[in-house]
């Protein structure tokens, strides 16, 4: 009996100091969590802060409505108006948006639904990869592939807002692809197998039952699939034939607010022209901030 209560009591003891340990590691973890949260919410206000501490002083002395209504942008002349890049890049990114989410959704829904497994084990590791292509990559192809061919097709350069919005178009497809998937997916199979019970065919339980469901997922995969094609600057530089003017067509030349900001910063002298790019940056964040903004309230107002 007394080696009983004793090997009890060891054993006890040691499920103790095992649940103090782990106690131990999980309040760790808790800190360790809390500190990367941290840190990520530090990092936005100290952007936010150096954003609008150099830009919002530029654009209160070029004026609200001369900065963003101008069209005219000679900075040695004093002349700051962005007018021509805000429309350039809502034209391309409007694009980007027609071309690649429509392809992106249904790639996604072929590659949950529809593609066998062995083509599938072929196709997702190509779509993976168009994501980790560089930027510059993309617009060495935009250059030498797609602006020829619109040289052929529509005459002129081959430069302008078709030709970036195609480019962008193929750029945010891995982005959309990989997260709609991932939402249908996420799908229960009750959906499917209650939408086949009710007499439905096989693609209208899957567009009908299945993506309805999964519309939370996908927009965010738009969501950010649009904010890469906003972000986008190297491969936008190469094919969109960065004029400074308003567009009078889809074939014309544009300069997107990216494009402006990265071909001017570096010979920026000190003083209104580099504030005047800080500011296109503010420009640039609220104009991202007011989409995701919009984004989010369509979702709630389909709930």
């Amino acid at each position: 009996m007394a080696n009983r209560s004793s090997a009890a009591l060891k054993e006890t003891a040691l499920r103790a100091k095992g649940s103090s340990a782990s106690g131990f590691k999980e309040t760790a973890m808790k800190f360790l969590f809390l500190l990367c949260a941290l840190v990520s919410v530090f990092s936005v206000i100290v952007i936010c802060i150096f954003l609008f501490s150099s830009g919002v002083p530029a654009i209160a002395e070029i004026g609200v409505l001369d900065f963003l209504t101008g069209t005219d942008w000679h900075p040695l002349e004093g002349e700051f108006g962005i007018l021509p890049m805000i429309v350039g890049s809502l034209y391309v990114t409007a694009g980007a948006i027609i071309i690649g989410v429509p392809i992106g959704i249904l790639c996604a829904v072929f590659m949950a639904r529809y593609c066998p497994p062995k083509l599938h084990r072929i196709i997702k590791p190509m779509i993976d990869l168009l994501a980790g292509i560089p930027s510059i990559v993309y617009g060495f192809f935009g250059l030498v592939v797609i602006v020829p061919i619109m040289q052929n097709v529509i005459g002129g350069s081959g430069k302008g807002i078709i030709t970036s919005s195609i480019l962008l178009g193929i750029m945010i497809l891995p982005t959309i692809i990989g997260l709609t998937e991932s939402a249908i997916n996420a799908v229960p199979e009750s959906y499917y197998e209650g939408a086949l019970a009710l007499g439905a065919t096989h693609e209208r339980s899957v567009f009908c039952a299945m993506l309805p469901a999964a519309k939370s997922g996908i927009l965010a995969g738009v969501i950010l699939g649009i904010g890469r094609a906003v972000g986008e600057t190297m491969a936008v530089v190469m094919v969109a034939g960065n004029q400074v003017e308003l567009p009078s067509s889809i074939t014309s030349g544009v300069r997107t607010m990216t494009a402006n900001i990265v071909m001017e910063m570096g010979y920026a002298a000190e003083g209104l022209h580099r504030d005047s790019l800080i500011a296109t940056g503010v420009v640039l964040f609220v104009f991202v901030l007011l989409m995701n903004l919009s984004f989010s309230m369509l979702k709630r107002g389909d709930k």
